[in-house]
């Protein structure tokens, strides 16, 4: 159980969290939402104990023996580690395999019939228990089966973490938080830095997770497969909603629809609300009843608000018709040094078309968007426009589409556009840039800052063939459904790379997959794409399951073998000295045992009466071996119980 009681943070004149009380269960999988600037980050940094509230507390039942996993949304840096080796020690398995070699070593200096012998082989005992559930044995396999569902391939597993770029890093990172079996995890934007291939795998993965999981995402879809309940931070405080996210949309509108017909129905009392809660706001008798009408007041204004906030609307300007064909792609093929990305591409796109680009990371997407707008020139084949094809191009790169020695309104104020200033202005607050915002150099803007501001430029641009490459990855989920809605009503042909499968499915009427570089098309939206996909896809990995070399199968099953060999080699050290401490024990009390039946004889001859002295020393000794025999059995009871504990 996570317990928020009245939690209330600040940060200067920033009020994030009022007053929340919040109960999360065992087990729960809860999407986290809410816009920009809500505090979803710092809440999961108040969990992790990195951030104190105002007021408040956070208790975690067991806080000590809960094993917590965060994955935080920036990305991080990762030291010069072989990438086996860092998950060895990210997950706790190095940290176990040490414990284990150092009982082993202590336990072969100790003599076997001692107290501290006997609790060394129980902690040994204990620790391989640990190490086998934590699946030790078969962790390489383990990580390099989970590296594989993330993208990696077979010659990265010998690389070390610091050679991978930031995307991947964070797949590293998500790998060990995995592969550690945490109890809860707090997963901040997990499907950034994942292509659609890699996020339907830890959907998949994701569902016999026994833990608590916290999710904050922005993809719909996401959501969707992973939580069953959705709490959303908005107005300092959590509202809770039960279900996936299509639900908690459909709930949150019934919810806002509920309370605007219980404000119209109650105008006429929000005055005498109002007026009740000033006449007794100090008066303790009427505490209870003051704070319930300063909630519902609250909800009101909140409503209000939202109701006099201005609705944004983004349009891309009309543009000139283009002629049916607007791109032929012919025999393309694209080489970097010794690496060919793709060969022999043929395709066209046609006016009206909205066509996704998809495929793993590294199949060539961004490549294939950069010689579609014509900023890279082919190894071979050519790319050719049609007549009147006004066509712009947005880039991951920022560099590419920004001149950083501007501020933020003289690159607006740069663009060729019919739009007034007002019209700039109103899409610049759309894209989050507002007040004295604009004139920040462009130079000092996050990343995220700079996507939204080329996105912005081009959709003042007179178009009609926008190519598009990852263009949603820094927008929170309403500007995405905003710009979303302007592409739905953009009168020309776009072309658009994107991990973002609910945009993609209700945007694209086609879909082309890069894979082993070719390229395939599917007439439909991102849905029947995977539909179609999963049935060609289940014959051919059963096909590259059986077709796995002779090599690795007899790689992992020699890796099998000496582990179990060492497995076999440690519990046979611990049965051979058990054996051994039992074997004297149980001489020793054949030998107690005969003496106190040769005591018990004597006590009952006649003759060893008529000595009195005798009679005493004899009721000693076999008192002395009564109590021998007692602590001898013992031992070997716990003995026994030792070797069933080990498993031998």
């Amino acid at each position: 159980m996570i317990y928020f009681r009245n939690v209330s943070l600040s940060f200067l004149d920033r009020h994030l969290f009022d007053r929340i009380s919040w109960t999360i269960h065992p087990k729960s999988r809860i999407g986290l939402v809410g816009d920009n600037g809500t505090g979803k980050t710092t809440l999961f940094r108040v969990i992790l104990d990195l951030v104190h509230p105002d007021s408040g507390v956070i208790e975690i039942s067991g806080r000590k023996q809960k094993k917590i996993g965060y994955l935080p949304q920036d990305p991080v840096e990762l030291e010069a580690t072989g990438l086996i080796e860092f998950l060895r020690r990210k997950s706790g398995i190095a940290q176990l395999e040490e414990d284990l070699r150092n009982l082993e070593r202590q336990i072969s200096q100790m003599q076997s019939n001692t107290h501290e012998y006997g609790e060394l082989s129980r902690r040994y005992a204990q620790a391989t228990a640990e190490f086998s559930a934590r699946d030790g044995y078969a962790f390489e396999a383990r990580s390099k089966q989970i590296l594989k569902g993330f993208g990696f391939r077979q010659g990265d597993f010998d690389k070390t973490c610091d050679v991978f770029s930031g995307g991947w890093k964070m797949r590293i990172l998500l790998t060990s938080i995995l592969l550690s079996q945490p109890d809860i995890m707090l997963l901040d934007e997990p499907t950034n830095h994942l292509d659609t291939e890699s996020m339907e795998w830890l959907e998949a993965y994701l569902k016999d997770y026994s833990g608590t999981i916290l999710v904050v995402s922005h993809d719909h879809f996401f959501l969707d497969k992973i939580a069953t309940s959705i709490a959303e931070l908005a107005g300092r405080r959590i509202h809770l909603y039960p279900g996936n996210y299509t639900t908690y949309l459909t709930e949150k509108k019934r919810r806002r629809e509920a309370l605007k017909k219980e404000m119209e129905l109650q105008k006429a009392q929000i005055k005498k609300i109002e007026g009740f809660v000033e006449r007794f706001r100090y008066k303790a008798t009427k505490a209870s009843q003051v704070q319930s009408r300063i909630k519902m007041l609250e909800k009101f204004r909140d409503l209000q608000s939202e109701g006099n906030a201005k609705s944004v609307v983004m349009k891309f300007p009309e543009g000139k018709k283009s002629v049916k064909e607007v791109v032929a792609v012919s025999d393309l093929a694209q080489v970097y040094g010794d690496l060919t990305v793709f060969s022999n591409l043929n395709f066209s796109l046609f006016r009206g078309d909205r066509a996704a680009f998809v495929g793993v990371n590294g199949s060539g997407k961004s490549t294939l968007s950069r010689l579609l707008s014509i900023s890279e020139k082919p190894a071979h084949g050519s790319v050719t426009y049609g007549d009147g094809v006004n066509m712009a191009f947005f880039s991951q790169e920022s560099s590419q589409n920004l001149n950083y020695a501007n501020n933020i309104w003289e690159e607006v104020q740069g663009v060729s556009t019919s739009a007034d200033d007002q019209a700039k202005r109103n899409l610049l607050g759309a894209f989050l840039f507002s007040g004295d915002d604009i004139f920040k150099p462009v130079g000092v803007l996050s990343g995220g800052e700079k996507s939204r501001l080329a996105l912005l430029k081009i959709m003042l641009l007179d178009t009609n063939f926008l190519v598009l490459d990852e263009p949603t990855n820094h927008l929170d989920i309403k500007t995405k459904d905003v710009f979303q809605n302007a592409l739905l009503h953009y009168s020309g042909t776009v072309a658009i790379v994107s991990h973002d499968r609910y945009f993609l499915d209700r945007l694209v009427n086609k879909v082309f997959e890069l894979k082993d570089g070719t390229i395939r098309a599917y007439a439909g939206n991102y849905s029947y794409f995977i539909e179609k996909r999963a049935g060609q896809t289940a014959d051919t990995n059963r096909k590259r399951e059986r077709e796995e070399t002779a090599e690795e199968k007899r790689t992992s099953l020699k890796d099998q073998r000496r582990l179990e060999a060492e497995e076999r080699n440690r519990r046979s050290k611990i049965l051979n000295a058990i054996k051994k401490e039992l074997a004297a024990l149980e001489e020793k009390i054949a030998g107690m045992e005969a003496r106190k039946a040769d005591c018990e004889k004597l006590l009952c001859d006649p003759q060893t009466h008529k000595t009195p002295p005798k009679i005493k020393e004899l009721q000693m000794e076999f008192k002395s071996i009564q109590d021998a025999l007692t602590s001898a059995y013992t031992l070997w009871a716990d003995l026994s119980c030792r070797m069933e504990e080990a498993g031998l």
